[in-house]
């Protein structure tokens, strides 16, 4: 008998059997208030109880944004995002459960999965995001909402005067109530409230950044794995620091028209959300400044702050790319000069290499963002002495059209979804889907992703980031240590971004420069 009712702190939940009739998912349940009305941009309140059961059969609303797959020009929109009708609400904060337990006592280790979407869209319950097959493996897997845009971001004046603790970042409150309600029903799913994983690409990758290095959530979770999050350089969740972020609240609120919080609370929500879609200008995100991010999350790591969790981390190789558009040597050594200022003739040197012509030394100079950002945590992880972590670099031949290891493509191999994609994958993808998905439950159940394989044989040995041993998994077409060394224009990378760092000096070449306004 699998648990398909369980007891949560709010009353009785069902949940329905999945394609797989070993694992319940339960969908919709809420792990807080609705955030309308005088809720809206305030910290997350306790759900209310309810009576008699709650079915939970169904995924509830997503969060405000635009209509998920309108842009045809997006990849994304013919990936995943392929029903613009799906239902969308304010009242928002739910989460959703895939567990294999036949009983309560089973103490299965937990995963909590945060979506990516720049802070502005995305939703948990997107086809790829499936639980069943993490769960199939003895797992318990827990999706989480939380509010986007203008609605988890904004910050004001009035918002600091009303609540100076938690006066904005709204949705990184959002995703830590969750955990902590993870933490206090999850055992009634069979799940064990000391073993909890949480994870998140993108937007949710650095979500998860934002928990792991929060001075709030000190053993709250064990394990976080950050896919694509940017690592340790700047990035584009980084909005603003406090004040910063509450004069383009106060500009966000003129051009609704409103003069003050209480007349904002009484807009309507499409009115809100069609103001934040307006324009660029209002990439609202992470603030810095509050008891939830009292400095960035990069520093925190630099004075070794950071919770005592084991890190998972790595990047696809080939998301955003830095390459200069250059059509005359002179406009690349500009290029070359903004990027580096005074070393860019060590840029331009590794760039001339065996005599490059124009083109060539473009290709020589072109590197990846993320690539630089996650080889950097790790360094400064080892240097540190920091708790454990696992690096890995995501870059197998990709079917389709758009052949390639884009930014987001691991996530069908993460959960296993490979079928529900439209891509023509073959065998060896879904041999590769198939360890990736062991690797990160293995890491969730004891903090090491090594293991056995379903045919019982042991899997190729992932090694951790240790002293001078900082090279990652590769998962290709079959997985495997990287063994090669740096290249010369990753060891300059690492090295210029390294002395910013340690210098407390902005670096140049932000990782995420290019999508903002």
């Amino acid at each position: 008998m699998y648990l398909r009712e369980v007891k949560v702190e709010n009353g009785l939940v069902r949940g329905l059997p999945a394609a797989d009739p070993r694992i319940t998912a339960y969908k919709g349940i809420p792990f807080a208030a609705p955030p309308v009305g005088e809720l809206r941009w305030r910290a997350p309140q306790p759900a209310k109880d309810w009576d008699g059961v709650l079915e939970a059969y169904h995924f509830a609303p997503i969060a405000m944004q635009d209509t998920p797959g309108r842009n045809p020009n997006s990849i994304y929109t013919k990936e995943w995002h392929v029903d613009q009708n799906v239902p969308m609400s304010e009242d928002c904060l739910y989460l959703n459960v895939w567990t294999p337990a036949k009983s309560v006592d089973e103490k299965l280790p937990v995963m909590v999965w945060i979506f990516g979407g720049g802070l502005r869209e995305g939703y948990p319950s997107e086809m790829e995001f499936d639980g069943e097959r993490i769960a199939r493996r003895g797992v318990i897997l827990v999706s989480i909402n939380y509010r986007l845009n203008a609605f988890g971001f904004l910050a004001h004046p009035e918002l600091t005067k009303e609540d100076p603790e938690y006066p904005s970042n709204f949705g990184h409150l959002d995703q830590r109530f969750a955990i902590q309600w993870v933490k206090r029903n999850i055992a009634a799913f069979g799940g064990d409230p000391n073993n909890i994983t949480v994870f998140g690409q993108s937007a949710g990758g650095g979500s998860t950044f934002v928990q792991v290095t929060s001075p709030l959530n000190k053993g709250l979770f064990q394990k976080a794995i950050c896919q694509s999050s940017g690592g340790l350089l700047p990035p584009s969740l980084l909005s603003n620091d406090l004040q910063q972020a509450e004069k383009l609240g106060e500009k966000f609120f003129a051009d609704l028209g409103v003069s003050s919080l209480k007349e904002a609370r009484a807009l309507d929500a499409q009115v809100i959300l069609k103001q934040a879609l307006s324009s660029r200008e209002y990439a609202f995100g992470t603030i810095i400044g509050d008891k939830l991010m009292p400095d960035t999350p990069t520093n925190i790591v630099l004075d070794n702050n950071r919770n005592d969790v084991l890190v998972m981390t790595g990047y696809t190789g080939g998301e955003t790319p830095v390459q200069s558009s250059a059509t005359t040597y002179e406009e690349f050594e500009a290029f070359a000069k903004d990027l580096f200022g005074d070393r860019a003739d060590e840029y331009l040197a590794i760039c001339k290499k065996d005599g490059a012509d124009l083109e060539q030394m473009k290709m020589n100079g072109k590197y990846n963002r993320f690539e630089i950002g996650a080889l950097l945590w790790a360094d400064f992880n080892a240097r540190l002495n920091a708790p454990k972590m696992y690096l890995y670099k995501f870059d197998p031949e990709i079917p389709g059209d758009d052949a390639g290891s884009f930014h987001s493509s691991e996530l069908w191999f993460v959960f296993e979804t490979l079928a529900k994609c439209w891509r023509p994958f073959k065998g060896k993808h879904y041999d590769l889907a198939r360890q990736m998905c062991n690797y990160w439950t293995n890491f969730a159940k004891t903090g090491d992703p090594n293991g056995l394989d379903t045919d019982r044989t042991p899997m190729p040995e992932w090694r951790p980031v240790q002293g001078e041993d900082r090279k990652p998994m590769l998962f290709a077409d079959e997985a495997g240590m990287q063994e090669d060394p740096r290249s010369d224009l990753i060891n300059f990378l690492i090295d210029y971004s390294s002395d910013k760092l340690l210098k407390d000096e902005p670096i140049t070449h932000d990782p995420f420069a290019a999508t903002r306004a």
